[in-house]
C-alpha cells in the first residue's frame, strides 16, 4: 500500500520524483571511488566517532572521583550531550543536503576531537556539559548517522542500499567492539585523563573520508527535475509533509525508545556491572561484547530489510529487548551471563538503524534524507537525554538501577506496538528476493 495514498494531492508527485531519483541514483557516485571506498569512509568515520562517544562511560566513575560532583550531575551531561546530538542532526543534515556532506563532518571530525580532548580539563558540571555535551556531540551530530547515511545512499546504487546501511552502521559496532579495550588499555598505560585525550587525537584518523564523501543530495534531486520537470521539495516543504504523515511520526516514537536504551547501556553499564559486585573490566568487555554483536546484528539487518518488510523487523528487534531485558533481572549476576546479555542486546543494539533509514528513503527519497532522518533521529536523541540522565537520577535516588529496567521493558513492549500500524509499500519481488 503506498504509504502516501491518504494524502493524494501529493502523492503523485512525490511518487514521481522518488521514482526519478532512484533511477538516476546508481550513477551519482564520483568518477573513479568505487563503492567500497565509500562504505570505508562512512563506516570507518562512524566507526570513530561512534566508538569514542560510547566508551565515554569507562570514564564516569574517574570523572566522578576526579570531580567529586556525583554521579547524578555528570550523567547530565552525558544526558544533554545525548540531546545536543539528537538536536545537531538535522540542522547537521539540512546543510550536508546543500553544502555538502563533506564540509559538515570535516567539522564535526574536529569538535568531537576538541571536545574529547578537553574533557579531563573539566572541574564543573557546566564545563563538563559543554565539553561533552556541547563540543563532542555536536560534532558527533554532524560527523555521525544521518550525514553519512545520507551520503551512504546517495553514492550507492539503489538495490545496494539496504546492505550498505548495514555495511555503515556496522562500522559504528566495530568503532564500539575496538575502541572499548583500547580506552582500558590506555588507561592502564598512562591514566584516564591522557586515555581520553588519546581518543581524540585517534579520532582524527577519519578525516581523509572528507574528500571521499563530499558531495549534496540536492544534485540528484536536480537530475529528477530535469528528468520529470518537477520542483525539488524545499526544506520547509519536506519537513511539513514529513510532520503530517503519521507512518513517519510512529518510525520516530519508536526510535525514542531505541535512544533510550542505548544511552542507557552505553553510560550506565559498567556501573551496572560494578553494582553487581563484578569486576571493573567486565563492564569494558560487556561494552565491547554489544560492539561486537551489534557488527553482526547490523549487517544481518542491512540483508533483511531487503527482503522482509521493515516495520515488522522493527517491532521484533524491539520486542527482543524487552525480552532480554526481563530475562536479565530475573538471571544471576554473573560474568558470563552479563556477556550473554550484552551479545544479545548487541544484535539489536543498532540494528535498528537500517530499517528506519531505509523507510525514511522509501517515503521521502534521498534528496531530503540527511535531514529527515535527522528529525528521526533527534527523537531518538530525546530517548537517549532520558535513558542516561534517569539512569544516573534513580540509582542516587534508590542505591539500584531497577526502576529503570522496568521503564526499559515497558517502553521496549510501547515501541514493538507502534511500529505495527507504520504504512509501507511492499517491495517490487525483484527487490525482496524469493520472500
Amino acid at each position: 500500500m503506498n504509504p502516501w495514498s491518504f494524502y493524494p494531492w501529493q502523492a503523485r508527485t512525490l511518487e514521481l520524483m522518488m521514482n526519478k531519483a532512484s533511477d538516476n541514483s546508481s550513477s551519482v557516485a564520483p568518477p573513479g571511488i568505487p563503492i567500497w571506498l565509500v562504505l570505508l569512509a562512512a563506516g570507518g568515520t562512524f566507526a570513530l566517532t561512534m566508538g569514542v562517544r560510547q566508551s565515554m562511560g569507562l570514564f564516569l566513575s574517574a570523572l566522578n572521583t576526579s570531580t567529586a560532583l556525583g554521579v547524578g550531575s555528570i550523567s547530565l551531561a552525558f544526558a544533554f550531550g545525548q540531546l545536543w546530538w539528537g538536536l545537531t542532526q538535522p540542522f547537521a543534515g539540512a546543510i550536508a543536503d546543500r553544502v555538502g556532506a563533506g564540509r559538515v563532518i570535516f567539522v564535526g571530525i574536529l569538535l568531537v576531537a576538541l571536545g574529547t580532548f578537553i574533557t579531563p580539563l573539566m572541574s564543573t558540571t557546566a564545563g563538563l556539559i559543554f565539553a561533552i555535551g556541547v563540543l563532542a556531540a555536536g560534532g558527533a551530530g554532524m560527523a555521525g548517522t544521518s550525514v553519512l547515511m545520507a551520503a551512504s545512499a546517495r553514492l550507492v546504487p539503489a538495490q545496494k542500499r539496504g546492505l550498505a546501511t548495514g555495511i555503515v552502521n556496522a562500522g559504528g559496532s566495530f568503532g564500539q567492539f575496538a575502541m572499548a579495550p583500547i580506552a582500558i588499555g590506555l588507561t592502564a598505560a598512562v591514566g584516564w585523563a591522557s586515555a581520553m585525550q588519546w581518543l581524540g587525537v585517534i579520532l582524527l584518523l577519519a578525516l581523509p573520508a572528507v574528500w571521499v564523501l563530499k558531495g549534496n543530495s540536492r544534485a540528484l534531486a536536480a537530475q529528477a527535475a530535469a528528468t520529470s520537470g518537477l520542483k525539488p521539495l524545499s526544506a520547509r516543504e519536506a519537513i511539513r509533509q514529513a510532520l503530517a504523515t503519521p507512518s513517519f511520526v510512529y518510525l520516530s516514537l519508536g526510535f525514542l525508545v531505541c535512544g533510550f536504551h542505548v544511552a542507557f547501556l552505553a553510560t550506565h553499564l559498567p556501573s551496572v556491572v560494578a553494582a553487581c559486585g563484578l569486576p571493573p573490566e567486565v563492564g569494558g568487555w560487556a561494552l565491547a561484547t554489544i560492539g561486537l554483536f551489534n557488527i553482526i546484528g547490523s549487517l544481518a539487518m542491512g540483508w533483511a530489510v531487503g527482503r522482509w518488510r521493515m516495520k515488522s523487523l522493527l517491532a521484533l528487534l524491539y520486542a527482543i529487548r524487552g525480552a532480554a531485558v526481563l530475562i536479565f533481572l530475573l538471571a544471576p549476576k554473573t560474568p558470563a551471563v552479563m556477556l550473554i546479555f550484552a551479545a544479545v542486546m548487541g544484535v539489536t543494539f543498532l540494528s535498528t538503524v537500517p530499517p528506519t533509514a531505509g523507510l525514511v528513503v522509501k517515503m521521502f527519497g534521498t534528496a531530503n534524507m540527511a535531514m529527515l532522518f535527522g528529525i528521526v533521529m533527534l527523537a531518538h536523541q530525546i530517548g537517549g537525554f532520558l535513558g542516561a540522565f534517569l539512569g544516573g537520577y534513580v540509582f542516587q535516588a534508590t542505591g539500584s538501577y531497577d526502576w529503570v529496567w522496568y521503564i526499559d521493558i515497558v517502553l521496549a513492549v510501547g515501541a514493538a506496538l507502534v511500529n505495527l500500524p507504520i504504512r509501507e509499500a511492499r517491495l517490487p519481488l525483484a527487490s525482496r528476493g524469493a520472500a
